[in-house]
């Protein structure tokens, strides 16, 4: 007989195996973005980064993750919405992205982190087209979850390095 965590663990691991990815899907401005949970390292509340001069408005400063310097960027301002106060659901999701080869750690400040679905492949939508006038190429989908629509973002393409330096830019 089987209790109900076993039955779970293998229908996870059951899902896993048929192509079922995990994204985390998080709030701006009321719509809901996801991203793959591979590229996830945590969730921090906000504290606050230190400022460093010259930088692009969307990138808020960094702060010392154990001993490692990781710049924090705010996705308001990076996909041009209006700017909101930071407040009790204000989170830090730090993700690991790949440029050029290397592993690189990047904090991005979301309005508040929502739930972690499981999709397959056939459930992600390809992004419409929208011309000239709408960037979507950081953009790796849409899916419809619980009736709501999830926008999945592609967070290798959304942030590069720029070569020669340690600067994170978001076009």
């Amino acid at each position: 007989m089987h209790n109900s965590a076993q039955v779970k663990e293998q229908d996870d691991s059951i899902q896993l195996s048929a192509g079922t990815d995990q994204y985390l899907t998080f709030m701006l401005a009321g719509e809901e973005y996801g991203l793959n949970i591979l590229n996830v390292q945590e969730i921090k509340g906000w504290e606050g980064a230190t400022p460093i001069p010259n930088t692009p408005d969307h990138i808020l400063g960094v702060i010392n993750l154990r001993g490692t310097v990781v710049p924090i960027i705010d996705l308001r301002k990076c996909f041009g919405l209006e700017e909101n106060e930071f407040g009790q659901t204000t989170v830090v999701i730090m993700v690991k992205t790949y440029c050029e080869g290397n592993e690189r750690v990047v904090g991005m400040v979301v309005d508040a982190v929502s739930e972690v679905y499981n999709l397959n492949a056939n459930e992600i939508e390809s992004t419409p087209s929208m011309g000239t006038v709408v960037s979507t190429e950081y953009i790796k989908g849409l899916a419809t979850v619980e009736e709501k629509m999830v926008i999945l973002l592609n967070i290798n393409h959304m942030i590069e390095v720029e070569v020669g330096k340690e600067a994170y830019i978001l076009p």
